[in-house]
């Protein structure tokens, strides 16, 4: 089993898109199974990052992906107070 670490929403799409091939699904084929046109399947994939937790884990569910959320480390986990200023 393959694991993607997502740090960035701006992943998503193209993440997406390779499991929607990985599954053998044509975005019409994946469109009519969420119940939503392809055109809206299309912008999902290119605009994942604006798209609902919802519709979302509906589609990777479909895609047959599961998502699993992971509690950095305490050494992992960057401390605020030693970062420099963002001014």
């Amino acid at each position: 089993m393959n694991q993607y670490i997502v740090h960035a929403a701006e992943q998503l799409p193209t993440l997406l898109k390779a499991f929607r091939k990985e599954a053998g699904l044509t975005q019409v084929e994946a469109a009519l199974r969420l119940g939503i046109t392809q055109q809206t399947l299309s912008a999902l994939e290119r605009n994942a990052q604006k798209v609902s937790a919802e519709r979302l884990l509906q589609l990777l569910s479909l895609l047959g992906v599961e998502m699993v959320l992971q509690k950095k480390s305490a050494k992992q986990v960057p401390d605020p107070a030693l970062e420099a200023p963002a001014w």
